[in-house]
């Protein structure tokens, strides 16, 4: 199996008609995802190499079935995107876009959980999800996931989701789904979503967690793995060299007096029972060997 999306999953690209949307809606459908349908509200009823263009996420629903979406528009049109998403029928949202304002993030997603708990919002500033060989919504090279499993990666670095990826394909390792979370303040998908998630999928038999300097969110997911994670779990903190006081790439990787630094995460998940590698090929090899004791 596979968390959040498979085979079966039809995906709607909001921006299929801008550079962006329309070369990886492209990629994606040529992975083998179920790309259906585009939208642009002055060009409904062309298409982008056969992919047909409606003028609402609505519209597309009601004619092709879609269940999930990939946004891929300027940062201000975020929220409206969102919106029209969920208001459409579409129950699982991708938001590629980065530099949304956490203000603007912080009400969307509040939005969301008042009107509309049932969807599932992924990012904004994120690289997606991939389930190896089933579906792949977002910017993730396919052709560096292995499918087959057993493990399942959650991350908040775009380029470390990669690595990770590569890490275990290279050791003949597969992967059951991978999630990038983004690493902006207010992701709508956080770590403890991806675990519970991964608690729950048969296939899952490890996870790997990326993590980076700033706010709490590995601790908080420390605590959850210590209650109720079953499965081992290897995990990469980056950030062990960065400076005292600044900021280090994501909105979110700020650290604020003794909080959020990288020695403090290490030290709560290795309580919490986590094998933490030293950069990402250390966890990689420790999940080798998690994965040979299976």
């Amino acid at each position: 199996m596979s968390i959040f999306v498979d085979e079966n999953t039809r995906v709607v690209y909001q921006g299929l008609t801008g550079t962006a949307g329309r070369y990886y809606g492209l990629l994606n459908r040529d992975y083998g995802t179920q790309v259906v349908a585009g939208t642009h509200p002055r060009k409904a009823g062309s298409d982008v190499d056969g992919i047909p263009v409606f003028a609402t996420v609505g519209d597309a629903v009601a004619a092709t079935g879609v269940d999930a979406s990939c946004i891929f528009v300027p940062a201000p049109g975020v929220p409206a995107a969102v919106a029209e998403a969920a208001e459409g029928g579409v129950r699982f949202i991708v938001v590629i876009t980065e530099g949304v304002p956490m203000h603007d993030e912080a009400r969307t997603f509040a939005r969301l959980q008042r009107h509309h708990p049932e969807v599932r919002l992924l990012g904004p500033n994120c690289p997606g999800v991939i389930s190896p060989g089933r579906c792949n919504i977002g910017i993730t090279a396919g052709h560096i996931a292995r499918p087959g499993g057993p493990v399942g990666i959650v991350s908040r670095s775009g380029t470390l989701t990669y690595q990770a990826l590569h890490e275990l394909a290279e050791k003949g390792i597969g992967c059951t789904t991978c999630v990038g979370i983004g690493g902006d303040p207010v992701p709508g998908t956080n770590f403890i979503d991806c675990l519970a998630a991964f608690e729950e999928d048969p296939e899952t038999e490890a996870v790997m967690l990326i993590g980076e300097i700033g706010g709490s969110a590995e601790e908080e997911a420390a605590e959850f793995i210590a209650e109720h994670l079953s499965k081992p779990v290897v995990a990469y903190i980056a950030g062990m060299t960065a400076p005292a006081g600044k900021k280090m790439g994501h909105a979110g990787a700020i650290v604020s007096g003794g909080r959020g630094t990288a020695a403090a995460k290490v030290e709560a998940l290795s309580a919490a029972g986590v094998r933490v590698g030293s950069n990402p090929t250390a966890a990689g090899e420790i999940m080798a060997e998690v994965v040979a004791s299976l």
